[in-house]
């Protein structure tokens, strides 16, 4: 239990009470603390307890939602009809205004996943596992078939939501989104950016989200015995965004990357424009909106605003270095109306000058 923060579509951090109805599992996923294997104690709330815990923090404006899941406890419908209790005790009962983001149990009937919709801001079913033979292999209970199933059910009640044209949408108007397990399996960066691509594209998801697998306690010898760098979670999370902000596919961010595995040194932007030199440098003054979202330290806000500016003046080098935070990563890759970079795109130690140095922890003694 404890309070998280999201980020809206708009771009606002929010914070969400974020617990687990409870921690009681039939099922046996290796990966998972709480497994019905598992020796960790056991908890759980009743529906009345969240409904108090949730008000009572949303008052005192400690939260402005709910994010909650469940171990599944007798069966997948019962779970899921205790989690849309919830939701409708607080919609219903108390007239709660909040954020509400819902866990799906894609086992359950899918007119509990329906009535979910009917309550909830965000839906989200979580396919873990970026190999579906792992996920068989790790989660035996579990059948991706029927997490896709799931997923398919929330994208077709957002789409017809969307299509009344009644705002906000009666059905998940947050859409939907799904997790998966980083450094589990096996599977390299490339192979999870192509599975996070075919996600996005087949179920209209807002969000994939990234978690680096962390060893538990009596775990399976078939796991990894240690995580993977947070550094690694972090340019997957990069280069997500690149594919959905900046028109990136996953193959091409792929091309940056060395045996399947992102460069953990630099951001997947700069890794694939250092691959990619013949491309640059590119006319700040000139360029299209999509080659100026290929720069290095370059953001949408700002290619908007150069953009925006370049219709009324030439632009210089100082004119870009006002728009964005620091000039110097940006150099090697533009042109500007008194700035060409010679022979600097090209030089060998190009990647050490545009590699910001990683801080260090300073010693005590």
């Amino acid at each position: 239990m404890g309070i998280c923060h999201a980020y809206t579509p708009d771009g606002r951090c929010i914070s969400l009470l974020k617990i687990l109805l409870t921690n009681f599992c039939i099922y046996d996923c290796a990966y998972c603390i709480n497994r019905v294997s598992s020796n960790v104690e056991r908890a759980r709330f009743d529906v009345d307890e969240v409904v108090d815990l949730t008000l009572n923090f949303y008052k005192r404006n400690y939260i402005e939602g709910l994010f909650l899941s469940s171990g599944i406890i007798r069966s997948g419908d019962y779970t899921m009809e205790q989690l849309v209790l919830v939701a409708k005790t607080l919609r219903e009962v108390h007239d709660f205004r909040g954020y509400i983001h819902l866990k799906l149990i894609p086992e359950a009937d899918p007119k509990l996943v329906e009535m979910a919709g009917l309550y909830a801001d965000r839906l989200s079913a979580n396919i873990e596992l970026p190999r579906d033979e792992a996920l068989a292999r790790l989660a035996p209970q579990k059948d991706v078939g029927v997490i896709k199933k799931a997923m398919s059910q929330v994208r077709l009640g957002v789409e017809a939501a969307k299509r009344d044209k009644i705002k906000p949408p009666k059905f998940a108007p947050g859409g939907q989104s799904t997790q998966l397990i980083i450094g589990a399996d096996g599977a390299p960066d490339t192979e999870i950016l192509d599975r996070s691509a075919s996600l996005y594209g087949g179920y209209g998801l807002r969000r994939v989200y990234y978690s680096a697998f962390s060893p538990i306690p009596d775990s399976s010898a078939i796991l990894p015995l240690s995580k993977p760098p947070l550094m690694r979670e972090h340019r997957l999370y990069q280069a997500d965004w690149l594919m959905r902000f900046y028109g990136f596919s996953a193959p091409e961010i792929g091309e940056g990357a060395t045996g399947g595995m992102l460069d953990l040194a630099v951001d997947p932007k700069l890794a694939w424009a250092l691959n990619k030199r013949e491309q640059f440098p590119v006319d700040v003054n000139r360029a299209s909106r999509e080659m100026l979202l290929r720069v290095p330290g370059l953001g949408v806000k700002a290619v908007d605003r150069i953009v925006s500016v370049r219709r009324y003046r030439t632009l210089r080098l100082e004119d870009v270095g006002r728009l964005t935070r620091s000039v110097a990563k940006i150099r090697p890759f533009i042109t500007a109306l008194d700035w060409t970079p010679g022979g600097l795109t090209d030089a060998a130690d190009l990647r050490a000058r545009v590699t910001s140095r990683t801080p260090e922890q300073l010693s005590l003694f």
